[in-house]
């Protein structure tokens, strides 16, 4: 782990957090005190997010699903 003030963190945190994505591991310090500690992000898996998997479709034996949509508002 290394060990960084916050200084020098708010000055490359964009590279620091590069460091992380690596899978480097930081400990921040203010004023000589640990106030944070920075890891990769856990994953259980390679999965995609919810958001990003593909939608549920929908159909219906026989009808046009907008028909029966349609039909069930109106109805």
């Amino acid at each position: 782990m290394t060990t960084v003030t916050l200084t020098d963190f708010r000055s490359h945190a964009s590279g620091m957090l590069t460091r992380v994505e690596r899978g480097e591991s930081l400990l921040i310090l203010r004023h000589g005190r640990p106030i944070a500690e920075v890891h990769p992000a856990t994953r259980e898996d390679d999965a995609w997010p919810s958001w990003k998997q593909p939608a549920l479709r929908l159909a219906a034996k026989g009808a046009v699903l907008s028909s029966a949509i349609l039909e069930e508002r109106t109805g």
